[in-house]
C-alpha cells in the first residue's frame, strides 16, 4: 500500500528520537485552534448561510496551483473523505434551496477545517469534501494532522452547525470520515498546463474513499498506513476493526494480507493529563 514509517522516528521503528517525538507532539502538528473561537465563527457563519446567503471565501486555487506545478510527479499524502450523511433523506424533508444552503455550508466549513490543519482541498463532490495532507517532508506530522482534522469537523458539526440547524427545525448533520496515507501521482486532463483539469490518482485516493464508505454516522476510520505513522499516545484512541472478506477484501502491498483498518473510539483522550 504504501512504504513504510519504520525510518521516521516513531517508537518501533527502530530509530528512537523521542525528542522530536514529543516536541512534534506537543505542538500538535496543526495549528492550535481556540475551540470557542472557531465554534463561534462557526455558529456565525450558518446562521448568516440561512438567514441571507452568507457568501465563503474559500476557493481551490492554491491547492490548483500546487498540483498544476507537480503534473505528473508522484508525491506522499494522507487523503481525506469526508461525507454528509443522510443528505437524500434531507432533501425530501425541506425546501430545495435551503438544502443546497446547508450542504454548501457544511462542505465549505469543512474545508475551512482541512486548511486550518495545514491540508489543502482538492475538490467537492456533491455533498463530500476530499482533502489531502503532503507528507512527502513529514509523514508523521501529516498523519497527526489529518487526525486531528477529523476530529475536528466532528466537534463543529456537533456544536457550531447543529445547534443552529436546530433552531429552525432543519435535521441534524453527520459524517462519515475516511482516510489513507501513500504515493499518489498528480495527473492533468488535457494539454493546456493552465486551465486543463487536475486530479490525484492513486490507491490512498481509492482505499481512503472505500474506508470512508465503511464508516458509521460520526465515526473515523483510517488505513494501516495512517495509523502506523500516529503518534502512540493518539494511536490509543484507535481500535482495529473487523470486517468479513465479503465487506473488506483490500489486501496490503506491501504485506500481501488483508489491509488493516482502524476506528477511532471517543473517550479515550490521547493527549491530556490522566488520558489512559
Amino acid at each position: 500500500m504504501a512504504d513504510s514509517a519504520g525510518t521516521e522516528g516513531r517508537p518501533g521503528s527502530g530509530v528512537s528520537d523521542r525528542g522530536t517525538i514529543e516536541r512534534m507532539f506537543q505542538s500538535g502538528g496543526a495549528r492550535t485552534l481556540d475551540r470557542d473561537t472557531l465554534i463561534a465563527e462557526v455558529q456565525k457563519h450558518v446562521a448568516e448561510a440561512l438567514r441571507s446567503g452568507y457568501e465563503y471565501n474559500t476557493t481551490l486555487e492554491e491547492s490548483d496551483a500546487f498540483l498544476r506545478k507537480r503534473v505528473l510527479s508522484r508525491i506522499k499524502l494522507v487523503v481525506l473523505y469526508v461525507d454528509l450523511v443522510g443528505s437524500t433523506r434531507m432533501a425530501l424533508s425541506i425546501p430545495e434551496d435551503k438544502v443546497a444552503t446547508i450542504i454548501s455550508t457544511f462542505a465549505q466549513e469543512m474545508a475551512r477545517i482541512v486548511t486550518r490543519h495545514e491540508g489543502r482541498v482538492l475538490k467537492f463532490v456533491g455533498d463530500a469534501v476530499i482533502g489531502y495532507f503532503v507528507a512527502d517532508a513529514d509523514s508523521l506530522r501529516a498523519a497527526d494532522n489529518a487526525v486531528a482534522c477529523a476530529k475536528s469537523m466532528i466537534e463543529v458539526i456537533r456544536g457550531g452547525i447543529n445547534p443552529i440547524l436546530g433552531k429552525d427545525d432543519y435535521p441534524a448533520l453527520s459524517v462519515k470520515i475516511g482516510m489513507d496515507y501513500g504515493t499518489n501521482i498528480i495527473v492533468r486532463y488535457g494539454a493546456d498546463e493552465l486551465k486543463s483539469y487536475v486530479d490525484i490518482m492513486g490507491p490512498p485516493m481509492n482505499i481512503a474513499a472505500k474506508i470512508q464508505s465503511m464508516a458509521g454516522p460520526d465515526r473515523i476510520l483510517i488505513g494501516q498506513d495512517v495509523y502506523s505513522r500516529l503518534h502512540p499516545r493518539i494511536q490509543k484512541s484507535f481500535e482495529r476493526v473487523s470486517w468479513s472478506d465479503a465487506e473488506w477484501s483490500y489486501k496490503s502491498r506491501e504485506t500481501g494480507k488483508v489491509y488493516a483498518a482502524y476506528e477511532y473510539v471517543e473517550g479515550r483522550d490521547e493527549g491530556r493529563t490522566g488520558g489512559k
